[in-house]
This record gives structure tokens, C-alpha cells and sequence, in this order.
């Protein structure tokens, strides 16, 4: 009995592309068809499926540089029976090659990320999110408690994560058939790659999703209570676990941290949990000695200025600076007083003053101000 001759249709013509198309090209090309020609759109018609079987094979030809390399070269004679592409362990044909790539795959495992049948994981991890926060400075010393909005990705409520438009679930991915990765032979070795088609899910979307477009997730306004405790400094970060943004395929959510900027304080300065200010006060009550108000954080304070009292000289009020976050107890406020010499002088003031400076004498020799003072000033 005769044998009829088939002859196959040019693969390049099957994609639709020229002979000179490019990777994306013919990826394209062939997702277009696939999606076309699926059985799953096409229940009732046998053609439609084998259609689909030959972009398939047409892509799996083209899309490996070698095979793409002898097809050019040899056309489908490459891959019959005794042509140069046939039985080669390069091109991933069966054979003894093949087999002994299994054998390795199953000796070495995912060490070297062979042979594996295991789909590739496309669980991917929520975006991180960052939201700027100011704050007045007695808000950092004491803290406070704000609701703030941000802008997330979450998953799409129409489609529920799918991307798929009418409650229709994704294809499985003809390429890779559904594992994500396409396994290649090296030598003796079977390597695999993420599936090109696909990128790994293992699916292809045939309808996509109006609402997301495919994308799975939509972007949505977020509302998290933000809780800044008691002693915060510039830059602190606070991290809120999970309010970042949904991760695509059941992966896990992002994370949110809310970055404080504190505003300076009109008189206090910061320095660890201690805060500083300077207060000025007159020659008379520094050589006489007095009590003076300061105004603290936590409201008004008393100074006793002893007799004598030189400028510079620094008096603390402890346990009236800043929290220690999270512990207990408090800084201390440092008072440096300065003895403020008055720029204009009254007639009667400048009379008194030479009054007083002819009963006071002081010896205006240079002395040494002193080691400690001398590293003071290189500090301040």
C-alpha cells in the first residue's frame, strides 16, 4: 500500500511572521494564535485544535535559537529521521542524552535546577511603601496618634485575582504546559528556564479582566492608624507589617514604614533624650542671685541663680526632657544662663553703672581658659 507524502506548512507562515522576526515577534505572533485557536474557546471545532497544535510546534521550533538555526537551514528535514537536527542531545530531542539528563535531574535536584518537572513559583511579594510623616516637636516628645491615607495595590475585586475577565480561569500556558519553566539539554545536563510565554506562571489570560486588565490588582486608597509613641527623634521609621501593598498570586503583602520629619523647636534644642536652652539673665541677678520662671515643655519652672553666678554656668532640671521611647523615665532640661549686656544705656543707668565700676576693680590680665573649656568650644 502507498504511503501518502504530507507536507507540512513553513512554520514561519504558520506564526505569520517573516523569516528575519525577532524573539518578541514571534512570541507575540504566537500568543495570539494560541489564544484564537484554543480548545478551550473552540470546544466544537476540531480544526481550531489542530491549528493550535501547529503554532505550537511552530513556536517551539522557532523560539530555540538552534533548532530555529537548522530549521532555516534544513527546513522540516532537520527534525526527520536522519536529518541533522534529529536525535541531537543539543536540541532536546529524545534519546540517550535525554535519558541521562533525567538521571543527573534526579541526582542533583534543584542544585542545579535540573530536570525539575516542579512549576515555577510565581508567588511574588507586595511592594514596600513609605509615607512621609511631619511632626510638631512636642508631638515627637510626647507623641501622638494620626490617621493617615495611602494609595496601594490591592487585588481586584471583579476578577478576584485573576486577571481573567467573566469569572474565566486562565489557560495552562502551551509552551511550558503549565509548569512555567521549559526545560533545555546542555550535554549531559537538562537546564530550565522560565517559560518566555507565560513568565513563569505556568497560565496565559485569554480574556483579560476589564476592571485590572490583567494585571490582577488595582490601585485603591488605604487608611492606617499611625501610632508615634512618646520620644521619637528626626527620621525614625515605624513599620507597619502587611499595610503595604497586596502581593499577585496569594504572595504575601508589602510592608509600610512611615518616615517622621520633627520640626525645630523655637528655643530647645535636642540632644539625645536631653533638651537645651540658653536664658539670659542681667549682671545684677547674676551677682545678686535671684529665682527665675523658665517655661519647660510640661509648663513652668523654678531656677534659683545662686550669688555670684558667672555666665555660661549650666543649671538641669531633671526629669524634665524627652521620654525614652519605649523604656521609662525621662532626660533632663540643661539651662545655660548668659549674662546679657544691655546694647543702650539710660542716663541714670550709665551714672549707677560708673558708680559701681569705680568701687569694683578687676585685674584684666589674660589667663588660661583651660583644657576642658578649650574642648568645649571645638565641640560647640
Amino acid at each position: 500500500m502507498a504511503t501518502a507524502n504530507v507536507t507540512k506548512i513553513d512554520y514561519y507562515e504558520v506564526l505569520t511572521v517573516s523569516r528575519d522576526a525577532s524573539d518578541q515577534e514571534l512570541k507575540t505572533a504566537y500568543r495570539k494564535l494560541a489564544m484564537q485557536h484554543h480548545p478551550d474557546r473552540n470546544p466544537d471545532n476540531p480544526a481550531a485544535e489542530e491549528k493550535f497544535k501547529e503554532c505550537s510546534e511552530a513556536y517551539g521550533i522557532l523560539s530555540d535559537p538552534e533548532k530555529r538555526a537548522a530549521y532555516d537551514r534544513y527546513g522540516h528535514a532537520a527534525f526527520q529521521s536522519g536529518g541533522p537536527a534529529a536525535g541531537n542531545p543539543f536540541q532536546g530531542g529524545a534519546g540517550g542524552a535525554q535519558d541521562l539528563g533525567d538521571i543527573f535531574g534526579d541526582l542533583f535536584g534543584e542544585m542545579f535546577n535540573m530536570g525539575g518537572q516542579k512549576k515555577s513559583s510565581r508567588v511574588q511579594r507586595g511592594r514596600d511603601l513609605r509615607y512621609d510623616m511631619t511632626l510638631e516637636f512636642e508631638e515627637a516628645v510626647f507623641g501622638r496618634e494620626q490617621e493617615i491615607k495611602i494609595r496601594r495595590a490591592e487585588i481586584c475585586d471583579d476578577c478576584k485575582g485573576s486577571g481573567a475577565a467573566n469569572g474565566k480561569a486562565p489557560i495552562t500556558c502551551t509552551q511550558c504546559g503549565g509548569r512555567g519553566q521549559v526545560r533545555y539539554q546542555q550535554g549531559f545536563f537538562s537546564v530550565a528556564r522560565t517559560c518566555s510565554v507565560c513568565n513563569g506562571t505556568g497560565t496565559l489570560v485569554v480574556d483579560a479582566c476589564k476592571t485590572c486588565r490583567g494585571e490582577t490588582r488595582v490601585q485603591k486608597d488605604h487608611t492606617v492608624l499611625v501610632k508615634v509613641p512618646a520620644g521619637v527623634e528626626q527620621d525614625t521609621r515605624i513599620r507597619y507589617q502587611g499595610e503595604g501593598e497586596t502581593g499577585k498570586f496569594g504572595g504575601p503583602a508589602g510592608d509600610l514604614y512611615v518616615v517622621l520629619n520633627v520640626k525645630a523647636h523655637k528655643f530647645f534644642e535636642r540632644d539625645g533624650d536631653d533638651l537645651h536652652c540658653v536664658l539670659p539673665i542681667s549682671f545684677p541677678q547674676a551677682a545678686l542671685g535671684t529665682e527665675l520662671e523658665i517655661e519647660t515643655l510640661e509648663g513652668m519652672a523654678t531656677i534659683k541663680v545662686p550669688e555670684g553666678t558667672q555666665s555660661g554656668k549650666e543649671f538641669k532640671l531633671r526629669g524634665k526632657g524627652v521620654p525614652h521611647l519605649n523604656e521609662h523615665g525621662k532626660g533632663d532640661l540643661i539651662v545655660e544662663v548668659r549674662v546679657a549686656v544691655p546694647g543702650k544705656l539710660t542716663k541714670s543707668q550709665r551714672e549707677l553703672l560708673k558708680q559701681l565700676g569705680e568701687t569694683m576693680t578687676v585685674d584684666n590680665l589674660p589667663t588660661s581658659r583651660g583644657l576642658f573649656s578649650k574642648v568645649k568650644d571645638i565641640f560647640s
